[in-house]
């Protein structure tokens, strides 16, 4: 890492990182866990029997989570 890293430079458009928002209806959730196992990124945990977002700024957006929940209940933007 050379010293230039350290300053911010004018970002590129392919550097631009869209900020992923997920929304999980907790209403539909049964608690399978499935999205948690699937996830490549480590993005959803259970906690107390319903899934939750542990950190949303490491989601990619591949959305392997929304095509593996059985209840439809995730939403991936």
């Amino acid at each position: 890492m050379g010293l230039g890293s350290f300053f911010k430079r004018g970002k590129k458009e392919e550097d631009i990182v869209e900020e992923c928002h997920i929304d999980i209806n907790t209403d539909d959730c049964d608690g399978c866990e499935k999205c948690s196992i699937a996830c490549p990124n480590n993005v959803l945990e259970l906690v107390e029997g319903v899934t939750s977002v542990r950190d949303a700024q490491v989601c990619k957006s591949c959305r392997v989570c929304v095509a593996i929940c059985p209840n439809d209940c995730i939403t991936v933007n």
